[in-house]
């Protein structure tokens, strides 16, 4: 099957979350600087969240220019994916209305690990689909970015009940990791582009 669909369903699932985290941000009562005061922790975990967004976006983007052909399996996967990233604004909202209380936070952070998981289900039923192109699996590799995160995202969660600073800390660096699309790929696929 082509790719296409996959792709345009992808992005307008994704626009659609941003909307929503979006609409979550309430305008204060009142015209003082003191009024956005309160929003503060939900304006901050919206920041995060949309930078989250973003990075699936982009790193989504890089990947289905990597894939020529998606399967029934491929379908799937990217649907768990984008199941675990609607779950976002919800996450968003209750952590930052609740202002990052460990329940909230730690429910934040289980939604991330999911949406991490997801996308490394994604990439391997990708590789397993018949007829990709095997820069697919080159630039993929070991995907050490993936398993870190994940990794983090198990550390964080208890963390939640020693000090939320901590797990909010964790989130933050993953986002960093990853803020740079993945590379991998623009490098195998221009390096193959230039070889031609």
């Amino acid at each position: 099957m082509g790719k296409g669909r996959l792709e345009a369903f992808s992005d307008g699932v994704l626009a659609v979350i941003i909307t929503i985290m979006v609409l979550e941000l309430k305008v204060p009562m009142g015209g003082h600087p003191d009024a956005l005061l309160p929003l503060l922790p939900v304006f901050l975990s919206y920041v995060l969240s949309f930078i989250y967004v973003g990075i699936y976006w982009s790193n989504h983007h890089h990947l289905m220019h990597a894939v020529r052909h998606v399967s029934g399996a491929t379908l799937w996967a990217n649907l768990h994916l984008l199941f675990w990233l609607s779950l976002v604004p919800f996450s968003t909202a209750w952590m930052g209305e609740n202002h990052w209380t460990p329940l909230p936070v730690a429910l934040y952070g289980f939604v991330l690990m999911m949406a991490g998981m997801a996308y490394s289900v994604l990439v391997w039923c990708l590789r397993r689909t018949p007829g990709q192109d095997p820069l697919l699996e080159q630039a993929m590799g070991r995907d050490f970015k993936g398993k870190v995160s994940v990794v983090i995202y198990a550390m964080a969660l208890p963390l939640a009940y020693v000090h939320v600073a901590l797990p909010l800390a964790l989130y933050l660096t993953v986002a960093l990791i990853w803020l740079v699309p993945d590379r991998r790929i623009e490098k195998r696929l221009h390096g193959d582009e230039l070889g031609h």
